[in-house]
């Protein structure tokens, strides 16, 4: 059925049917039913068709909101698609883990002005989903194949974005991953809740299918120099991501006995993926009836808490040193955390973790916050009331986030120039590394960062080493003479 536009008065916002907290904690599937077709183009004509579309601009890839809305809302779905994959290489992917609350949906202007937003993620995971259902999406042909090949380490959403862009244009593309399978955390960070893994595999598939060659259990400094990879390829992009845990501000005694954020999630997808586990990694997961803890404030915070739900946990308790509307994680995977039984102890800051004879975890004890003074970005800076308190606890997890890993010592590349932190310096007009023809994009640049910004980074890399390449091909002949 076809729809007008501009609905928004006489439509109220409807989002997919999400499951009962009750049944969606007894599983790992994703937590909202599919679109009703007609329920999905009625939710697209809501929209009002800014003519300075908000919405476009709170999102990192500017995609083209309003025109594939439309499109939805009158039944012509293969273009809403072509229209939506343009400036997404993962629009499947995006609709379901974004966090719309804070980008596309965050500026729609009949969410400001308060009839609620237009539902743009739900409709963009439709549109792709159906796209995939009826065959449109078909393997990468490029109109002429190039000798030139480009290396891609890393197989995560900026690797994987750069690595279509790249092959659409013709040229040979390997990706280098030290994990068995693609989709880095895609695959292993985040929980089949939000996303399930077909949909990633599906997505692989079609790279493969495509022509771009995939190289796992390939550690660069290890398996392959970094200076060997140079050498075998006409341009390297760096993709890695970020996966250095941050440490906790405890004695090292009491880190130790802590969870990373990140193994916990790992185990718990690599048992949904059917993988074979030691002993010390299937220990990581068997949590049923422990008081769980978990430390952080982000998204992958929200991860862990809803992951230990569905483990049976006797008890997930949330500590965050900031309010609740300081909170960097979505407001709606605190909202689903919350329906799912998770307890949040806002203005909390952990000070000690108590230990029995053993050295197993018994509790932890908190200091109680207050919000005071804003710090040079802004928000306000946390600080001690002097207030004490004690939670009970067997196990900590930690997801303060994550850094760069110490590339030029891992890949014994001296001149490639990181910051202080750690991330790999670029030139932002080029994308281009301190190294000669090798680039860098995603978490790896700009330290960790949603997945939208990954594949936007991808993109952005993949259209220099484009123009590097050619460059380098005009001057070839030139050389030669």
């Amino acid at each position: 059925m076809s729809h007008d536009m501009l609905k928004f008065t006489q439509i109220d916002l409807q989002t997919p049917p999400k499951h009962s907290a009750k049944a969606r904690v007894e599983n790992f599937d994703e937590i909202y039913a599919p679109y009703d077709p007609d329920d999905a183009e009625a939710q697209a004509s809501r929209c009002s068709q800014c003519g300075v579309p908000f919405c476009q601009q709170g999102c990192p890839l500017s995609n083209n909101i309003p025109d594939w809305l439309m499109l939805a809302a009158k039944g012509r779905l293969e273009e809403a698609y072509h229209a939506s994959s343009a400036t997404n290489n993962m629009p499947e992917i995006c609709g379901r883990i974004c966090p719309q609350d804070r980008l596309c949906e965050g500026s729609c202007v009949i969410e400001q002005s308060g009839h609620g937003t237009v539902t743009i993620g739900a409709v963009e995971k439709y549109i792709t989903d159906t796209a995939w259902q009826e065959g449109w999406i078909v393997p990468i042909k490029p109109p002429v194949e190039r000798a030139q090949s480009i290396g891609i380490i890393g197989a995560g959403p900026a690797g994987l974005a750069a690595a279509e862009e790249l092959r659409r244009k013709g040229y040979q593309v390997t990706i280098y991953d030290r994990y068995d399978r693609g989709g880095g955390l895609l695959v292993y960070g985040i929980p089949g809740f939000k996303l399930e893994k077909h949909v990633v595999e599906r997505r692989l598939d079609h790279l493969e299918a495509g022509g771009i060659q995939f190289n796992y259990k390939t550690e660069i400094g290890k398996d392959v120099s970094f200076s060997d990879l140079r050498a075998r390829h006409d341009a390297v992009l760096i993709a890695t991501g970020v996966y250095k845990p941050r440490a906790l501000s405890l004695p090292e005694a009491q880190i130790q006995n802590c969870v990373e954020a990140l193994d916990f999630l790992t185990v718990s997808n690599r048992i949904g993926l059917g993988d074979t586990l030691t002993e010390a990694e299937a220990n990581l997961a068997k949590i049923a009836d422990k008081d769980v803890v978990v430390i952080g404030g982000g998204d992958t915070t929200m991860d862990c808490v809803r992951t230990a739900i569905r483990l049976e946990a006797a008890s997930v308790t949330c500590l965050y040193r900031r309010d609740q509307k300081n909170m960097p994680g979505s407001a709606r995977e605190v909202q689903n955390a919350q329906e799912e039984g998770v307890q949040f102890e806002w203005l909390a800051l952990p000070e000690e973790i108590g230990l029995d004879a053993d050295q197993h975890i018994q509790s932890i004890t908190v200091h109680r916050m207050k919000l005071g003074e804003p710090d040079p970005s802004g928000r306000q800076k946390p600080e001690k009331t002097g207030t004490i308190f004690e939670r009970p606890a067997d196990m900590v997890i930690s997801a303060l986030g994550f850094d760069a890993e110490d590339l030029p010592l891992l890949w014994d590349e001296p001149h490639l120039r990181v910051n202080r932190w750690g991330a790999v310096h670029v030139d932002y007009a080029t994308m281009m590394t301190s190294l000669e023809g090798v680039f860098a994009a995603g978490d790896i640049v700009r330290g960790g960062s949603l997945v939208v910004w990954a594949i936007k980074d991808g993109r952005d890399a993949a259209a220099s080493v484009h123009q590097y390449l050619q460059e380098q091909a005009e001057r070839a002949p030139l050389a030669a003479e």
